[in-house]
């Protein structure tokens, strides 16, 4: 009976020592992943104002308005023209 106890004992110990290693490895996962922006730069002018954004440079309002300004230019250079042909959404 006590040979019983004591291997009780000594799995409960492996146990205890095995969830310390997992957690003590999980902790050292928990340290933020830090990648270098200059590995990914923007690829447009609305991800450079979203980097900015997220940074914390301009504020949501100017975001806002940047974009605004950035929709307007567009509809300027590429307006949308739906052709005749296909008719409205309404029919």
């Amino acid at each position: 009976m006590l040979i019983l106890y004591l291997l009780l004992l000594v799995l409960a110990a492996a146990c205890v020592l095995a969830v310390r290693g997992v957690r003590a490895e999980a902790r050292a996962e928990e340290e933020p992943l830090v990648i270098e922006e200059s590995w990914f730069p923007p690829q447009s002018l609305e991800g450079v104002l979203c980097g900015q954004v997220m940074a914390g440079e301009i504020t949501l309002r100017q975001y806002q308005k940047s974009m605004e300004g950035l929709a307007a230019r567009d509809e300027e250079r590429h307006p949308l023209v739906v052709p005749w042909h296909l008719g409205t959404a309404e029919e």
